[in-house]
């Protein structure tokens, strides 16, 4: 008989059926079977207040499975997982547990063990159910209630290689069902014990509870007081190429996902940016009930780091830094940047197919605890803090945060694990990461962009002049082109030309990268020891023949290790020594650069206990092929920090000092080039501003723009095209520049809402998409004496 309920609870295909069902069951209609999860009628506060996203509340259900995996794999190795031999993190889990990982790479052995793990649609379309089955260490039924149905127990605190920590994340997912409607089914994995079952709902409220309750709350099933359960030895629940025997299986009915329309494809592109490194793989599964057209209904997630470093079409280039700094710990930042222009596409094509590939979910920096995302930050880091407009649609930043500190880590993130605090240490680590990343080669990257633009910008003097000449520095019109614009000189020397000196040019001897590395040496070696001013930092580089993504590729990555030997302190003029409480290498902060066409870079930072004179002797080895390491010995000098010369500010008083931004025209015979760094460019494109952060830069206006081509058709001579071309191009100019300028001034957030989704946008993309829509058109066609003329018909 309770098998018989279970079967008819799991058919169900959406709540809907599930309300028919408990309306024919006494079982389930009897309102004495069900009890609050938690054991508390005030569980609604804390399941509520979880994952505001329903793709990161599915990814908690993914995450328990993977838990669930590795606890069943602990203990068939008869290990004890919160002993001293359990393993001490999930990336040592996986290599005791599974020594063939590294075979996940070839699709067979991918697929083969994806199966253990299994996202599987189920429903209608529009009202999809979702079924996640693990073959888990699964739980008897009478250990529900402080598993599956228990809140803040912190059931796996004192076990380190599982991600799950205060048992909340089985909970999450029950917000976007849509009456809460969640069946559980387990099994132990060693085949003790029967198959256990629950179903879990939002309370429905009695009228009379309407009058005295404030809050409904969630519940779950028992029968005669216990967790219904029933003998198995195997049953077909409709997974992929196996029969239910142990482990886990949950469905959620009628899960609230959108934006997502299949589960093959859509669904595991949203949970590839969320997974973005899983230790282990996972299937999502369609059937052909729901899409008989389609052709791909089963694929498998293995996270979109891998994705990312297998995708030769839209990646550029990556690289990585990893910072060891006493303010968190540990931290490895990995930039990936896209291309601008694909073959046979546009710009605007490009970018919409990286948008649906890589940024579904609008997450362009990634904080990452062993491969789950835990927080995020939209594009206007990239814009607003590193200021890279350029870069804003083309640069996706992973920052694995596994190895931080846990007091600082336990102050970044929420108990959701789903988004950052708003605090202090979130505040720090953004400020840590803006500043080293405007120093690493991301900044190469993006001026690269911007100057392998090679087209030359308007005299903007006459401009400038003729727009300035009757304006009162008073006004706040001028008051507002100083608290807007970058004020600067905009003559500047010509660089000098280099004299000849009558000997060749070194020839550039072409980069050969091997897979390991056959040497490793510091550049330009020194005797003496390496100054290093105090409170500052020093960089030095090291030669080595290694290809670029030694550090990172997932095959067979090589390592950098970085480490203090020894450290001689100074003595006082009082004669004592000065000692410290900290370890020698708890004295230094290191950040270390993947290697960069045969150079890798080494940057250390003295932390403020060490004095002027002391000596730190530094070892760094570089990971060979096989166990072989290559050594380099260090030496550092603490000196007298560099003295800063102070300039004299400059007084900017002429107009034609003001530094307004470039004025550049572009030509159809020029799109390409413009397109290729990222600035769309086509007939339907009047203008397109450029920034770096909200500093507004250059200006480029498209002569052959519909607009402007349509205009000029009808007008009858040359004289006239060359008067209306000063026209346009001054109208669009300076109407672009005030419009920046109000908006900026105004702190206006500007937002793009597409399909229920909110899109930040830049004031570059506002400014551009302005006169896109016709303004540009009205411009030219109604100017003031026109408009005055239409006043006085």
């Amino acid at each position: 008989m309770l098998k018989a309920l279970f079967l008819s609870i799991y058919n169900c295909k959406t709540e809907n059926d599930i309300d028919e069902v408990i309306s024919l069951e006494s079982m389930l209609s009897d309102p004495n079977n069900w009890f609050p999860i938690g054991g508390t009628e005030s569980n609604f506060s804390i399941i509520e207040n979880q994952q505001s996203n329903p793709i990161a509340a599915l990814v908690e259900k993914v995450t328990n499975s993977i838990d669930a995996i590795l606890m069943k794999k602990c203990l068939d190795a008869d290990l004890n997982p919160k002993g001293k031999e359990a393993p001490k993190s999930m990336d040592d889990a996986i290599d005791l547990f599974f020594p063939n990982n590294k075979n996940w790479d070839l699709t067979t052995t991918r697929r083969k063990q994806a199966e253990d793990i299994q996202i599987i649609a189920d429903g209608p379309p529009k009202q999809s159910s979702v079924i996640i089955y693990d073959n888990g260490e699964g739980q008897h039924p009478e250990d529900f209630e402080d598993t599956f149905l228990s809140l803040m127990r912190g059931n796996k605190n004192e076990i380190h290689f599982v991600q799950g920590k205060y048992n909340m994340g089985g909970s999450g997912a029950i917000v976007f069902c849509g009456k809460g409607y969640q069946l559980i089914g387990s099994k132990r994995y060693d085949g003790s014990g029967d198959f256990g079952f629950t179903l879990v709902r939002e309370h429905p409220l009695s009228k009379n509870e309407l009058e005295t309750k404030k809050n409904t709350w969630y519940e779950y099933l028992k029968i005669n007081g216990r967790i219904p359960s029933f003998a198995i030895t195997e049953f077909d629940l409709r997974l992929l190429n196996k029969q239910f025997t142990t482990g886990s299986i949950i469905k959620m009915y009628s899960y609230q996902m959108k934006g997502v329309s299949g589960f093959a494809q859509d669904l595991n592109q949203n949970l590839n940016e969320f997974l973005f490194k899983p230790v282990l793989p996972v299937f999502t599964i369609d059937t052909k009930e729901r899409y008989p057209n389609n052709k791909v209904l089963e694929t498998t997630v293995y996270g979109l780091q891998r994705r990312l470093e297998e995708e030769k079409d839209y990646v550029e280039d990556w690289f990585s830094e990893e910072y060891k700094d006493s303010l968190f710990g540990k931290m490895k930042v990995t930039c990936y940047v896209f291309k601008a222009k694909q073959d046979g596409k546009t710009v605007k094509e490009t970018k919409a197919d990286i948008q649906r590939r890589y940024f579904k979910n609008n997450m362009s920096t990634l904080f990452s605890m062993n491969g789950q995302v835990h927080g995020h930050y939209t594009s206007e880091f990239i814009t607003r803090g590193l200021r890279y407009n350029l870069l804003k649609d083309y640069l996706l930043i992973n920052v694995d945060c596994t190895m931080m500190n846990y007091d600082f880590r336990k102050d970044l993130f929420m108990a959701s694990r789903d988004r950052l605090k708003n605090g202090a240490k979130s505040e720090e680590l953004r400020d840590y990461i803006k500043k080293q990343l405007t120093k690493s080669k991301l900044d190469e990257i993006n001026k690269r962009r911007k100057d392998s633009i090679g087209l030359e910008s308007e005299d903007t003097s006459e401009l400038i002049k003729s727009f300035a000449k009757n304006l009162s520095k008073d006004s706040e019109l001028f008051k507002l082109l100083q608290n807007t614009l970058k004020l600067e000189e905009r003559t500047k020397d010509k660089p000098e030309k280099k004299q000849p000196t009558g000997r060749p040019e070194k020839e550039q001897i072409p980069f050969k990268p091997e897979r390991f590395p056959s040497f490793f040496k510091l550049q330009h070696k020194a005797h003496n020891p390496i100054p290093v001013p105090v409170g500052g930092e020093k960089t030095l580089r090291f030669e080595t023949d290694v290809e670029d993504h030694y550090f990172d590729r997932t095959d067979n990555p090589g390592d950098l290790q970085v480490s203090v030997l020894h450290v001689k302190r100074t003595v006082s003029q009082g004669g004592t020594e000065q000692g410290s409480q900290k370890e020698p290498g708890e004295l230094i902060n290191i950040i270390k650069s993947s290697p960069d066409k045969g150079t890798i870079k080494i940057t250390f930072n003295p932390d403020t206990d060490l004095r002027q004179g002391d000596e730190i002797e530094i070892q760094a080895s570089l990971k060979a092929a096989g166990d072989d390491y290559f050594q380099e010995i260090v030496f550092l000098k603490i000196v007298d920090p560099d003295q800063k010369k102070e300039t004299a500010s400059k007084q900017e008083d002429e107009f034609n000092n003001i530094g307004l931004p470039e004025l550049v025209k572009v030509t159809k015979e020029q799109w390409e080039e413009v397109e290729l760094q990222g600035i769309s460019m086509n007939y339907d494109t009047v203008m397109n501003p450029v920034a770096s952060g909200d500093m507004l830069e250059k200006i480029y206006i498209n002569v052959d723009s519909n607009v402007f081509l349509n205009y000029r058709r009808k007008l009858k001579n040359a004289e006239q095209i060359i008067v209306a071309q000063k026209r346009y191009i001054a109208s669009v100019y300076f109407h672009s520049l005030f419009l920046y300028m109000i908006t900026k001034k105004k702190n206006y957030k500007l937002c793009l809402t597409s399909d229920n989704n909110e899109e930040e946008i830049t004031i570059d993309d506002y400014i551009r998409d302005v006169f896109d829509s016709y303004y540009s058109d009205f411009l030219l066609n109604f100017g003031m004496e026109q408009l005055m003329g239409s006043l006085e018909d």
